[in-house]
């Protein structure tokens, strides 16, 4: 090994020179803008085909791309390897869909959908779902129940009503005395259901209870929930709309009971990892009170974590990520680090690994988490920047590691809040964490790495069709920016190949002097 490398991740620090919304560009970023003017740097690609998804208009996210920085080669990803097991219908002749379905069939029961309602590509697609249900009726099956959880985050903050009439019309259609489909309950994703890394499992219990229990605030329609919300509280988004039942003659239309089958159609992991512990958990599961549990067959889209086997069914097959850098590292005897707050402490380290929850080596390998808030993000757009920071000074004075990796949330975790003011401070925030590493790294003979996942807070604000400018939660699609700072040498970069985040690996193997696996993408230095 050459000299030990310091790997900065941005998370959702995109690169533009669009200034609409461009919180990146507004903010006071002295030492970013530093590295950029001084040292080599170019963009790279973050999203669509670069991460492994179907389109170039599919954006990256966290996900996907520390699957690609970790492991130097391009993957099918979620909504692609989803459509291509729905297209060649290996999903529908899964052992998983079998029993769901013959399940149902027996039992007389409904079989049951949760998830993000909407065409985002980043936890679902709710052509996904659609294909499902049409299947579901096609295999004779005849009660189905859609329990929807509102997005406002992937897609336009207030896109609700557009996925809602979609899914209400495809239901409407296959409605026909044989078939009944229905939705029977939802809610925003950052109100019910959908948290992550075990920060607040009071979400998940609310979602629980309205989907399982059908115990909520009761509306005649999904539509007729979203608007009197709405009115309720004027501005409200839809990520943040509480959570509702679908009720006729006060009865709920939808409740889960014994016979019952269960998928939930999210393909992306981290959010969906709760609920499916809750739908597979014995009678140690201690989270919240489950109440009577109704005896139903569960199954996700993915199995979202591999190595915990959560959950225990699903109906497609994730990529099997093999050859990855730590892989690498740990076959060179180099010691590594890795941290981050919770909120992104599974993709330098799950994700990173190639989708694995255990260390490939006790011994070389060392993470640490710092827990993050539990409160909206643009309270504190500072996050955990210090600590994170404060921890990744120790490892390279440490001179233990070889390779130091850390993510950042702030750009990320803030810009979804739609708060362009919290925004522009967690960027800001970001850039003096890194003027300490900077700092820290030519102390001590490190070659430091900045770059970024995917974008976000590069793009707070959009115009629609008309001209109308309205704030954008979405992550963007983006390039991201890819830096190397070495005091010592320059190394050039290729600046004419099209390079995205699978190449970073084989770049940070090259600058520590070591082998690349064949099956790698190349090197972005000349």
């Amino acid at each position: 090994m050459k000299k030990p490398v310091v790997l900065v991740v941005m998370d959702g620090v995109g690169e533009s020179s669009d200034p609409l919304g461009n919180m990146v560009m507004k903010a006071t970023t002295p030492t970013l803008d530093e590295l950029k003017a001084n040292d080599p740097f170019r963009i790279i690609k973050a999203h669509g085909t670069a991460v492994g998804l179907p389109t170039d208009d599919d954006m990256g996210n966290s996900e996907v791309g520390h699957n690609a920085l970790g492991c130097g080669q391009i993957y099918s990803q979620g909504a692609k390897l989803v459509n291509e097991s729905i297209e060649s219908g290996k999903i529908y002749a899964s052992e998983t869909w079998q029993k769901l379905a013959a399940g149902v069939k027996a039992s007389g029961g409904a079989m049951h959908f949760i998830g993000l309602l909407s065409d985002g590509n980043v936890h679902s697609n709710i052509s996904h779902l659609l294909a499902m249900l049409k299947e579901a009726k096609k295999e004779g099956i005849s009660k189905c129940r859609v329990h929807i959880l509102l997005d406002g985050r992937d897609v336009p903050a207030t896109s609700a009503l557009d996925y809602v009439d979609m899914l209400e019309k495809t239901l409407a259609g296959l409605n026909d005395g044989t078939f009944d489909g229905r939705i029977a309950s939802g809610g925003g994703r950052m109100q019910i259901t959908m948290d992550r890394y075990q920060a607040n499992w009071g979400m998940v219990e609310k979602g629980w209870n309205i989907h399982v229990y059908g115990q909520g605030r009761t509306f005649p329609s999904a539509r007729e929930a979203i608007e009197t919300y709405r009115n309720e509280q004027p501005g409200v988004i839809d990520q943040d709309l509480p959570g509702f039942v679908i009720a006729e003659n006060g009865t709920p239309v939808g409740p889960m009971k014994d016979g019952d089958s269960v998928i939930l159609f999210n393909f992306r992991g981290d959010r969906a990892l709760e609920l499916s512990m809750a739908f597979d958990g014995d009678e140690s599961f201690s989270h919240f009170d489950r109440g009577p549990m109704p005896k139903v067959l569960y199954a996700g889209m993915l199995q979202y974590d591999g190595d915990l086997c959560i959950p225990r069914s699903y109906l497609v097959n994730p990529p099997e990520i093999r050859h990855t850098l730590t892989e690498l590292l740990v076959e060179n005897g180099i010691n590594e680090y890795a941290c981050s707050e919770t909120q992104k402490y599974g993709h330098v380290t799950y994700f990173w690994n190639g989708n694995r929850s255990e260390k490939f080596s006790e011994e070389l390998e060392t993470w640490q988490e710092v827990p993050s808030d539990v409160r909206s993000f643009d309270e504190c757009p500072w996050m955990k920047g210090t600590e994170i920071a404060d921890l990744v000074i120790a490892a390279i004075e440490s001179g233990k590691y070889g390779f130091i990796r850390c993510n950042f949330p702030n750009g990320d975790m803030v810009g979804h809040t739609g708060n362009l003011y919290a925004t522009e401070i967690a960027v800001e925030t970001v850039d003096l964490c890194l003027t300490r590493i900077r700092k820290a790294c030519d102390e001590h003979g490190c070659i430091l790495i900045v770059t970024a996942d995917h974008g976000n807070s590069d793009q707070m604000l959009e115009k629609n069709k008309k001209g109308d400018i309205s704030v954008r939660t979405a992550h963007s699609l983006r390039p991201v920016p890819f830096i190397i700072h070495d005091p010592d040498e320059r190394h050039e970069m290729d600046t004419e190949s099209p390079f995205g985040l699978a190449n970073v690996a084989p770049t940070v193997v090259e600058l520590l002097g070591l082998k690349p696996y064949d099956c790698w993408e190349k090197s972005m230095l000349k």
